[in-house]
């Protein structure tokens, strides 16, 4: 099955990003220092693309995030620049040799409507309790954005200078495990739906959906009879391993809380990948003058035969 075509609309949107690591494996394990590591590079990918970054949760074999973005230019900066330094980081942390990502970030558009959005913050609040991980979204030991949503505190990571080791260890200077490193603050804009509410209000309400999240854990444990594994235990996964049963299906164009918001946006993106594909058949035929929708990727020119004799 082909890959989708990245499409941001116009003017942009509120994006879902989600990415798993190579056969779910548990390479994002949530040490302390990983989440130094993680939360440093996460601010630097967002300084240096513009993104706001609204929620996030890093699980140890995949994350999400809820972003705003201006197009899908502007997303695949901050991802690629996000998973390509992370990628390095757990490489060197777990000696890991093979490619850390099992495939390319998947980014779902979120409708402007309220229940949408709240419905996938409730889904990033839920990560770690749903799978009985931890009993509170609060204890999960990884990098996520609820601490500093409550207290409106800036979340700060750390970002290794990993050029400037490098330069000192051919010169051969003697440098510590910090000397290179440098605070990097995320910086979290509330999300959209939200954007004209108090911040006490908006604390409140992210209390009401992290309630939900426990309620939800506790009820589970009543079923099920077991408790959550605990954050010693998930610190203490194996980096190499992977669970038993990993999570596949194929995810939806958009989530929206209504028939027409869904309906409107498949035509949208209908009409958008139409017109780039009689654009990409007219420039494998040989035509020079081939006109793109904008807000694409377009693809490379066409192979150029050499002159018969």
């Amino acid at each position: 099955m082909p890959r989708r075509l990245r499409y941001v609309p116009p003017g942009g949107g509120l994006v879902e990003v989600t990415c798993r690591t190579l056969q779910a494996r548990f390479l994002l394990r949530p040490t302390p220092l990983l989440r130094e590591i993680t939360l440093g590079i996460l601010g630097r990918a967002q300084r240096n693309s513009g993104v706001a970054v609204h929620a996030f949760v890093f699980l140890a074999n995949h994350y999400h995030l809820l972003v705003s973005v201006t197009d899908a230019a502007q997303l695949a900066k901050f991802v690629g620049y996000l998973n390509s330094n992370l990628a390095r980081e757990v490489s060197r942390l777990h000696a890991w040799k093979e490619k850390v990502w099992g495939r390319r970030y998947q980014a779902i558009l979120v409708s402007g409507e309220e229940e949408a959005q709240i419905e996938r913050l409730f889904y990033l609040a839920r990560q770690g309790c749903k799978e009985g991980l931890v009993a509170d979204p609060l204890e999960w030991p990884g990098a996520t954005s609820w601490r500093a949503m409550l207290d409106g505190q800036v979340l700060e990571g750390i970002w290794f200078d990993r050029t400037a080791e490098c330069l000192a260890r051919r010169n051969g200077i003697e440098f510590g495990a910090r000397d290179f490193a440098s605070p990097e603050p995320v910086v979290l804009t509330p999300l959209p739906t939200w954007a004209h509410l108090a911040p006490e209000v908006q604390r409140e309400r992210l209390r009401d959906l992290l309630d939900l999240a426990r309620a939800e854990a506790a009820a589970m444990r009543q079923e099920t009879g077991r408790d959550p594994v605990g954050r010693e235990a998930v610190v203490r996964q194996d980096p190499h391993g992977s669970p038993a049963r990993s999570k596949k299906g194929p995810a939806p164009l958009v989530h929206a809380a209504s028939r027409e918001a869904r309906r409107a946006y498949r035509e949208a993106y209908r009409l958008f990948t139409a017109a780039y594909r009689r654009a990409a058949e007219a420039l494998r035929a040989g035509v020079e003058a081939v006109v793109f929708p904008e807000g694409c990727f377009p693809p490379a020119g066409p192979f150029l035969r050499p002159a018969t004799a």
